[in-house]
């Protein structure tokens, strides 16, 4: 992502967004809709929600937007989610949650008591994602516990916080102190020579779980900046990037997006980005599009930024296994069967759903 002290994450896809007026008028919350010719994640989403945010039509669409997110074929069937996150106006959020969890309680075997527990590590302040403060600890970490009860697990865990990523990579999972960090972004492997040294590090020295999440990021400018209008990634030469410490920048490497062609810079808060684009101390802000809504919203200043309505990347989250540790892959085994199961029966999308819901209500 940036330099070497501030690396975390990569990418797996790009995604394109060109607003078109004239098809989004049909396209309203808690509904289907039927994908039309120039339609765009982008311009649904400000059709149906008023922003260029489409995070939730993605969540709720994932299988059929996986593959390839900036190519709506024309007739494609998209649920556009009620503005709480429910699938439906007759759907309750946490239904499939308790369903599930009331038919794990009544097959639950005990552990193996030879097993000792599976130990997790985090970090706070990267909410909703993770941290003590929201419910479950986040709605990575509550994923992570679920898994370890599905799938024909029932391994104990414990989850502990330890506010420096970096030595999550560097010391607690190499050493064996921990087994499992929550959540990392894996990088484009296939491109190997292309990534810088740290996300070239993360394909060499350590295993990914199946994606637990795949985030929009977007780039976010003033309106009267030369790169508010850029079409492609090679306009953005010459740019002052933002993007906070520990969090990826693999995306942009595979763009051809290193230094000297642009400058990253990287403060410790995703806040402090949205200050320094305010100020004019950075051309573009990048970052997952929820928290950057969320960022200029606590400002009061949604109205004085542009969002690039034709250049994203998507990037996945998944756990994280030193490959060092010999147990390392019979734990990503592990968490992989709990990942599948939660998405053949709806509770992970429960689960982002819900625990988006509680964070919004905490941030009114």
């Amino acid at each position: 992502m940036k330099t070497t002290s501030q690396l975390h994450r990569l990418p797996i896809l790009a995604a394109a967004m060109i607003a078109l007026p004239f098809v989004a008028s049909a396209q309203q919350a808690c509904t289907t809709y039927t994908v039309q010719v120039g339609d765009t994640l982008g311009s649904i989403a400000q059709a149906a929600y008023g922003t260029f945010d489409y995070q939730m039509i993605f969540n709720a669409n994932r299988d059929a937007l996986a593959a390839n997110p900036n190519s709506l074929p024309a007739g494609l069937q998209l649920i556009l989610p009620c503005e709480d996150g429910r699938l439906t106006p007759d759907q309750q959020l946490s239904a499939v949650i308790e369903s599930e969890t009331q038919k794990k309680a009544a097959t639950a075997k005990k552990s193996n008591v030879y097993e000792p527990p599976l130990k997790f590590v985090t970090s706070n302040n990267w909410k909703p994602f993770t941290d003590e403060s929201l419910p479950g600890g986040g709605i990575f970490v509550r994923m992570a516990a679920t898994a370890m009860q599905r799938g024909g697990n029932d391994r104990d865990y414990t989850v502990a916080y330890v506010d420096h990523w970096m030595s999550h990579i560097d010391v607690l999972l190499p050493s064996g102190a921990f087994d499992v960090s929550i959540a990392w972004e894996a990088p484009d492997c296939s491109k190997l020579d292309m990534l810088g040294e740290f996300s070239a590090r993360m394909c060499t020295e350590f295993d990914f779980s199946l994606p637990i999440y795949e985030a929009a990021y977007t780039f976010n400018t003033l309106p009267d900046s030369k790169y508010a209008n850029a079409r492609s990634f090679a306009e953005y030469a010459g740019a002052r990037i933002c993007r906070p410490e520990a969090w990826p920048l693999g995306d942009l490497e595979v763009q051809g997006l290193t230094p000297p062609i642009v400058e990253y810079v990287a403060p410790k808060n995703p806040i402090d980005c949205a200050n320094m684009l305010l100020k004019g101390e950075v051309d573009i802000y990048s970052i997952e599009t929820e928290t950057s809504v969320a960022n200029f919203k606590e400002l009061g200043v949604t109205d004085q930024i542009a969002t690039n309505p034709a250049l994203a990347t998507f990037i996945s989250y998944h756990f994280l296994t030193s490959k060092s540790n010999p147990r390392g892959r019979v734990y990503i085994a592990m968490l992989n069967r709990g990942i599948t199961e939660m998405r053949e029966s709806g509770e992970w999308y429960d689960i982002l759903a819900t625990g988006l819901a509680e964070y919004n209500k905490m941030t009114q």
